[in-house]
């Protein structure tokens, strides 16, 4: 691996409430770093418009769709990215090898800007020129017309894809004949997907926006809304103001869940006032929120008990676990059963701090559970999520006005892309409905997902990779692995609009696809198309992109598609440019697949969309008993954590991975973090005063990390800034993806195969090389 490149910045308390006037200086910078023209800033003002184009960032769902401008500065930078006047040419490329592009950082990577042209990698000269796309198309379906197996290549997605162009890929994909579908979602939000269908039917959001109106208590878990989504603030902030109770649930104390100044509302603004969000922050040490929950639903069980006992109105709602439920006695006798000194070390909040936390929950009458991954990137991250569902089913808080599930789900349609079929696991049903609609038998096997791709890849297995958007080698685990895998395939082929480092490390041939962003107009024969997308509270709407596209040369994602499976299978039995021609026809496609889809074109085009509602909203439970079910997880006593602390002992810290103010996934929009008081630097890890001085380390110093598992695999990264900040003793804190190195392939959650990016065990040295000491 190529030595660190130097950073310079600084690091300094931020104290200022999040969004305000800071933010919208940050917008002002980001636009004159991308060079994005007058006028397509005056188009920044339309993008939760109804005529014209959705933020291509977060799937937090718009309070009104037809609503003026809902600020946002993540969303910004998303759109400026895209509405950049900065180029990708056939010359740039000519100007560089891929090594030497391989030397720049991600950061570096990003600001070069928008793809223009398709590309064709050449091994003889280390640099990718110009293809024509028709070529393209051929080489790709040469390379799959080849295979021995279609098991043998494997078809990422990233939550950017819309509605059509995933629908339209799965059905390529599966009729050519496999399963293997790796997506995004394998990385953040699969425990959510694998977890709840067990215990209230669908795996999916049970509130709509509109609850949050009605809600009196609201639990955020695991999640730092001021920097993933944004928007949330705003909502936040009106269900603060009249009199909400807002607990914040993550091992760090996050300043945009302490104050917030809402650039929508002048008052603040003008007055440099802010808002107080959370009246209440607990920190459970990473991977404790198992314990907790637990602590909470004991805690409760407890009080209930005590009410019944002494005539009081009980705190268990018995009516709702009666008539709705199944298990709830063996979920209670292991509640009873369970240690309370085992609940407060595996957790890391004292026993008052969670009786504190359960008489909050407790006194709520409607409440709202979300979560983010902070809760679903650990290895019992599917027992967590089964558990917060029992906890908010034991007060019937699921499926009625203002209280719910509410999984916060990343990029902005990484929900709709697993609605229409981007599964590695499909289910009977789904299988059966293609085979009617279009004449072929799907293939019944499961695919690889994430994981378990990378795995094959470097089996031999997979020689093939197609990659629908995404920076796939930077945003999964064990990154050195990863690379080897994707430079042993035969073709890789990455369809993106901006250079990142996916396209550099590549199979022995490789394409780069340009592809039009969703800011940008889609004109099919003529016509503009729109494009759906289903947000993380299950709205499915639509958009036009309004901006000129970046280069004439550029194809949309569904055309790319489209033609990908035209010259792999040929159209006798799918016309693939057909649907191609007229997006309203994959709608169409996907009403007569999908339940739930009636009248999918004339619903869509009201708008804000249609509501697609999960059944146990309604109460009604798609499980095996036809109820929602109380499930029983023990605190595991022989997890990786404790193995590797019983040999290293205190030494041992656990890291968790994150994302700076300044990212999306894995894209680097700048190099600050403002609101943990970071600035112009990367490679920083965050530790608590109190580990600094046990482990005899200062603030300031640099260190080296290493993971401990249980295989010879070394996982090393170098020179990371330690910065003392509130965090749990004994854990840590470090930005992705330069710590995604530090990720074993093989440690992943039970039951979803999501890599433990939040609990991976390592150990700390000193670097040898040093700042230089304060004069």
């Amino acid at each position: 691996m190529n030595p660190p490149t130097p950073e310079k910045g600084h690091v300094a308390p931020y104290t200022r409430p999040a969004a305000g006037w800071g933010a919208l200086k940050y917008v002002a910078i980001n636009l004159i770093k991308e060079k994005v023209a007058a006028g397509k800033c005056k188009l920044l003002f339309k993008q939760n418009q109804a005529d014209g184009f959705d933020c291509p960032g977060c799937a937090w769902p718009d309070r009104q769709h037809a609503s003026t401008f809902e600020f946002c500065e993540n969303g910004v930078k998303a759109v400026a990215a895209e509405a950049t006047s900065k180029r990708v040419t056939p010359e740039f490329f000519a100007e560089h090898t891929v090594t030497s592009l391989m030397t720049q950082t991600d950061f570096e990577l990003e600001q070069h800007g928008r793809l223009t042209h398709p590309m064709v990698y050449d091994g003889t000269t280390d640099k990718y020129h110009p293809i024509e796309w028709g070529e393209a198309f051929a080489l790709i379906g040469r390379h799959l017309k080849t295979l021995d197996d279609p098991n043998q290549a494997s078809f990422y997605t990233s939550g950017r894809a819309s509605n059509e162009a995933a629908f339209l890929y799965q059905l390529f994909v599966r009729a050519y004949g496999t399963n293997n579908f790796p997506d995004c979602s394998n990385m953040c939000h699969e425990a959510t997907s694998r977890g709840l269908p067990l215990t209230v039917g669908v795996g999916k959001a049970t509130v709509v926006l509109d609850d949050f109106e009605h809600a009196d208590t609201i639990l955020i878990f695991g999640h730092n809304a001021a920097t993933n989504h944004p928007r949330m603030l705003g909502e936040l902030r009106e269900c603060a103001r009249r009199g909400a109770t807002i607990v914040s649930i993550n091992p760090l104390r996050e300043r945009g869940l302490e104050r917030f100044t809402s650039p929508q509302h002048p008052v603040e603004m003008l007055t440099a006032s802010s808002t107080k969000i959370a009246s209440m922050f607990v920190q459970p040490k990473l991977g404790g929120d198992f314990a907790l929950i637990k602590g909470v639903a004991k805690q409760l069980l407890e009080l209930d008990d005590a009410a019944v006992m002494h005539g009081e109105a009980r705190l268990i709602d018995i009516d709702f676990v009666r008539e709705h439920t199944n298990g709830y006695e063996d979920f209670a006798n292991d509640l009873r059963a369970e240690s309370w000194a085992d609940i407060v070390g595996e957790s890391g909040i004292t026993r008052e701090d969670i009786h504190a936390l359960t008489e909050v929950y407790a006194k709520g009458k409607r409440v709202i559970a979300c979560w983010g991954m902070g809760l679903t990137q650990h290895k019992h991250s599917v027992s967590t999520v089964q558990l917060l569902s029992n906890l908010m089913m034991m007060r019937g808080n699921i499926g009625r006005e203002g209280a719910g599930l509410l999984p916060v789900r990343g990029h902005s349609n990484v929900q709709g892309d697993r609605t229409v079929g981007i599964e590695e696991r499909p289910d009977a049903e789904f299988l059966d409905r293609l085979q009617a609609s279009f004449g072929f038998e799907p293939p019944r096997e499961h695919g690889y997902d994430v994981v378990n791709t990378i795995s094959a890849m470097l089996d031999g297995k997979v020689k093939m990779f197609i990659g629908l958007g995404g920076n796939f080698s930077v945003a999964t685990p064990d990154t050195p692995r990863t690379s080897q895998a994707l430079r042993q395939c035969e073709l890789t082929v990455n369809i993106a609009t901006k250079l990142n480092r996916s396209h550099l490390v590549h199979g022995k041939e490789s394409l780069i696809l340009p592809t039009l962003g969703r800011t940008e107009i889609d004109l099919q024969n003529g016509v503009a198309q729109g494009v759906t997308v289903e947000d993380s509270v299950c709205m499915v709407h639509i958009s036009y992109g309004m901006n000129e596209p970046a280069s004439p040369h550029l194809l949309s994602e569904t055309a790319i598609v489209a033609r990908m499976a035209a010259a792999t299978l040929g159209s006798e039995k799918i016309d693939w440019l057909w649907y191609a021609q007229d997006y309203s026809r994959i709608r169409d496609a996907i009403e007569k697949v999908l339940d739930g889809f009636d009248n999918y074109n004339e619903r869509v085009s009201i708008p804000g969309g249609f509501h697609l509602t999960p059944a146990s909203r309604k109460r009604v439970w798609k499980t095996a008993s036809g109820k929602a079910e109380f499930l029983v997880n023990p605190i595991d006593k022989e997890s990786p954590i404790r193995r590797a602390r019983e040999k290293y002992g205190d030494k041992l810290m656990v890291m968790m991975t994150m994302r700076s103010h300044d990212q999306y996934n894995t894209t680097i929009y700048g190099l600050d973090d403002r609101y943990r008081g970071v600035f112009g630097l990367r490679r920083v890890v965050f530790i608590n005063a109190a580990d600094l001085a046990r482990l005899g380390f200062t603030a300031g110093q640099r260190v080296d990390i290493t993971s401990v598992w249980g295989d010879a695999v070394e996982r090393h990264v170098e020179d990371f800034l330690l910065v003392e900040y509130d965090i749990p003793q004994g854990c840590l804190g470090a930005y992705y993806p330069e710590t995604n190195p530090l990720v074993p392939l093989e440690s992943t959650g039970d039951g979803c195969g999501t890599p433990t990016s939040k609990s991976v065990p390592v150990l700390l040295r000193l670097s040898t090389v040093q700042p230089p000491a304060a004069a």
